[in-house]
């Protein structure tokens, strides 16, 4: 990749891929293209200032083969049957590899005592079909990728850089296209970064909200920009509110108390002390039931009982959730903790089809910032980080067969001779040419 400066237009970053974010999706998609192509990450605040950082339950994966159907089924039903049936399906056959990548590359999740992965169940989910790290596995993901991004001599991260603007270009059939973005660098300057492909894993819109469980840097980037360069968007009043949030008087984001914990045993209750609402029913339901409650009742919060749940269960598992209550004055072990709804998760976004790609041609989009049709109306829980992972894979295999597709078969050999094996994801990819069908 190189800098140069531009005749008024700040500094010039010339690359082969930019990709705005970095969160799971953004550090998976720059893992998942090859070391021909050069890459520049944007993060708008610092790395570890992404809502990836702060999944807690898991992920979801097909636990076997018979477990296909209800998986599915279970997607939709949260869904509301408004899910887009293709990407469902590659979600979900895509799901045992990469948590076998993820492992590979070092992402550590539970193990029962003879070493097989261990699984919990959330809301909506027929069987357990969830691996985790402790109550922080979204953390555990996303520093472990970024680690390994961090090692590629052909990437560059660039934090506290904002992206204000895509940049526009033809093709050679003069075509209307994605030819990278314009951003502000840490010292307020103006950066362009020129690309043959642009990706947008800007995340969520929680900063948008009064009450959220997002970071407030997460406002709606991707979406605005993409919509102002006419890009299509999908569903965009699809937004989940996550039932379980630690009430507190205090602004800020709301500390989010795992869907795993109703999963594992812990009830909702009201002042009086009563079960009001099915725990495992979908996000949405379980939200209206406890609103319902709420103005009902007249109080700011229901309460959360982990009474139910195995105390070496709360120490092992919840041990983040069970340090955060006990730092403001709650012991989870003791007695029922206040929580709320909140703000959490976009179903909606930029409009992709199954490989990513937005209407815009060479502008790509992955993670919360895209509807690709997984979610439908309602997420089902766990199924964020792999549903990212996933399309980020997709995102990235899409780059390097159009960028591949447009060398000639001389180039191609050339760079198989060079670089005869690398990995893309969970393939294993021995010959160039043959991948790209130039031979």
């Amino acid at each position: 990749m190189a800098g140069r400066e531009g005749a008024g237009a700040g500094r010039v970053i010339d690359c082969d891929v930019v990709i705005v974010g970095c969160g799971v999706a953004g550090l998976y998609c720059a893992l998942n293209l090859p070391a021909a192509l050069s890459v520049v990450l944007l993060s708008k605040g610092g790395v570890e200032e992404c809502d990836s950082m702060l999944a807690q339950g898991g992920i979801c994966v097909l636990h076997d083969p018979d477990d296909y159907e209800s998986f599915f089924e279970d997607t939709l039903r949260a869904g509301h049957y408004e899910n887009r049936l293709e990407s469902v399906d590659l979600m979900i056959r895509a799901s045992r590899p990469i948590i076998d990548d993820l492992i590979k590359r070092g992402v550590r999740f539970a193990r029962r005592a003879d070493g097989s992965l261990d699984y919990t169940r959330e809301g909506a989910h027929s069987r357990a079909r969830i691996v985790y790290h402790e109550d922080v596995t979204g953390e555990e993901i996303t520093t472990r990728l970024l680690a390994c991004v961090r090692e590629l001599p052909h990437a560059r991260i660039l934090e506290h850089t904002c992206m204000t603007d895509l940049v526009e270009g033809f093709d050679a059939d003069g075509r209307r296209v994605c030819r990278g973005v314009l951003a502000t660098a840490p010292d307020g300057s103006r950066l362009q970064i020129n690309a043959d492909a642009t990706v947008l894993a800007t995340g969520g819109v929680g900063g948008l909200y009064a009450h959220s469980t997002n970071f407030g840097c997460l406002t709606g980037d991707g979406c605005r920009v993409a919509a102002e360069h006419g890009a299509l968007l999908e569903h965009m009043d699809y937004v989940q509110v996550h039932p379980t949030t630690l009430w507190t008087e205090r602004p800020g984001r709301a500390f989010l108390i795992s869907e795993s914990a109703r999963g594992e045993g812990a009830i909702l209750l009201n002042d009086a002390g009563e079960r009001f609402v099915d725990e495992l029913q979908p996000r949405d339901v379980v939200s209206a039931a406890i609103l319902a409650e709420m103005a009902r009742t007249g109080v700011e919060h229901v309460w959360l009982s982990f009474e139910r749940v195995p105390r070496e269960e709360i120490e092992g598992h919840f041990t983040h959730i069970l340090e955060h209550c006990l730092s403001e004055g709650y012991d989870i072990r003791e007695r029922p903790i206040p929580v709320v709804p909140a703000q959490h998760y976009f179903m909606g976004g930029i409009h992709v089809n199954a490989d990513s790609e937005t209407t815009l041609p060479h502008l790509f989009a992955c993670g919360e910032t895209c509807c690709n049709g997984v979610h439908g109306r309602n997420r089902l829980a766990s199924n964020s980080l792999l549903e990212s992972l996933v399309f980020a894979q997709r995102a990235a295999d899409k780059i390097m067969r159009d960028r591949f597709a447009q060398d000639t078969a001389a180039q191609l050999a050339m760079a198989a001779r060079a670089r005869s094996r690398f990995i893309a994801g969970s393939r294993d990819v021995t010959d160039v040419a043959l991948l790209t069908g130039a031979v």
